[in-house]
């Protein structure tokens, strides 16, 4: 089991204290694995494993608890024969009618520190942002980063290089049960189908009540194939209509929303950054996994520019970035990333092939004034850093222990 250290960090300074810790992220990224870890870790310290109590509610052993007050009353019963603290970790908690009430009156009635995982990201909106307001903390756990990919590829076979490594996570992607099967290509891919197929019919499907699976799904193969390009709702629409198929803007958006919900996709804002305003349309998205879209959609390699794009947002978000796609009059910057006051820019691209590629790659930051750190980043070997923007080989910058 890979200690993963950077989630760990976030959590410490939470372990042991009344604020109740919330994982969240695409379902099989990892969630239960950071409920061990962190088991494990309290064990360290002294903990005894019987103040744990620990129920995964995909589990039918506990079918008898999936409502709010059999919970309440379960946890309840199993708590009174704890000496001390008590420590819940509760898998999947979605599954629980009604448990943001259980869980506030659980935090409020015990002497006890409470995890829980989810797969949706409504999980932390409406009534539990109401009952909850100020009194729980959010980790966001994504698949696994290069840096992660290649520890754990290395095991299957020591002699790897990192260029090779970076090979196989652009087809695999990072989803940490690839590690069990090492990483084998047919076994992989199959793992990955079925995964998404999990996804969309538990987590999106299933929890929207969507009737019209067909339509879900050509939205799905759309978004996947448009990665990290511009998205138009309307032009969407369009071809639809022009498959003679009826189906309104707002259809579509609720679809993808859903999909955003279930960690499938990730939404990325387009800032004017002369203007300095968020622009309400043309956004774009990407997939929380570049594996499942090649196990799913394929052509990875034949669209090495968007995966690399993917690729470089994901690990953004892991390193705590908000970020979004900068204008600057008629041109983008890929990524703009912003982090406690500190800023990041960052142009991602294949190859600087020839003189346009560089001007084109590089230029884009002519109509940046400020001083804050502007990378280049792509597969190149040679550095061809200038102007004091900063060309990287994409490996290089993936498994970097920081930026600057």
């Amino acid at each position: 089991m890979i200690k993963r250290e950077t989630y760990m960090e976030r959590n410490r300074p939470f372990i042991g204290s009344d604020l109740i810790k919330v994982m969240t992220g695409i379902r099989r990224a990892g969630k239960s694995v950071m409920l061990e870890l962190i088991q494990a870790e309290l064990l360290e310290s002294g903990v005894s494993s019987n103040q744990f109590i620990t129920i995964n509610f995909e589990d039918m052993r506990y079918a008898n608890l999936l409502n709010a007050a059999d919970l309440h009353t379960e946890i309840l019963r199993r708590a009174d024969t704890i000496q001390g603290k008590a420590y819940l970790f509760f898998d999947e908690i979605q599954e629980v009618q009604g448990w943001e009430k259980c869980v506030n009156s659980l935090r409020v009635a015990l002497d006890c520190d409470i995890y829980i995982t989810g797969s949706n990201a409504k999980l932390l909106s409406g009534e539990l942002a109401t009952y909850l307001g100020g009194r729980y903390v959010e980790f966001v756990i994504y698949p696994f980063s290069f840096a992660e990919f290649i520890n754990l590829y290395r095991e299957t076979d020591a002699s790897v290089s990192v260029q090779q490594s970076f090979q196989r996570y652009l087809l695999a992607g990072g989803m940490p049960y690839l590690s069990n099967i090492h990483f084998a290509a047919e076994p992989s891919r199959q793992y990955l189908f079925d995964l998404f197929n999990s996804v969309q019919l538990k987590d999106i499907v299933k929890r929207n009540g969507i009737r019209d699976v067909d339509l879900l799904e050509r939205i799905i193969a759309y978004v996947m194939a448009n990665i990290g390009t511009t998205f138009s709702a309307s032009s969407l629409v369009k071809f639809f209509k022009s498959e003679r198929r009826s189906v309104s803007v707002d259809t579509v958006l609720n679809y993808i929303k859903y999909c955003c919900d279930a960690y499938l996709f990730y939404q990325v804002k387009r800032e004017d950054l002369q203007g300095k305003q968020i622009l309400a349309t043309n956004e774009k998205y990407y997939i929380a996994d570049h594996g499942i879209r090649e196990a799913v959609y394929g052509g990875n390699l034949q669209s090495i520019n968007l995966i690399l794009e993917n690729i470089v947002y994901l690990e953004l978000l892991r390193r705590g970035y908000t970020v979004t796609v900068g204008k600057v009059g008629d041109r983008e910057i890929d990524f703009v990333c912003d982090k406690q006051g500190e800023r990041l820019y960052v142009q991602v691209a294949y190859l600087l092939a020839d003189e346009n590629t560089i001007k084109r790659e590089f230029g884009v930051y002519d109509a940046i004034k400020d001083n804050f750190p502007k990378y280049v980043v792509t597969m190149d070997e040679l550095d061809m850093s200038r102007n004091g923007i900063k060309h990287r080989n994409i490996r290089d910058f993936l498994t970097a222990e920081s930026w600057d």
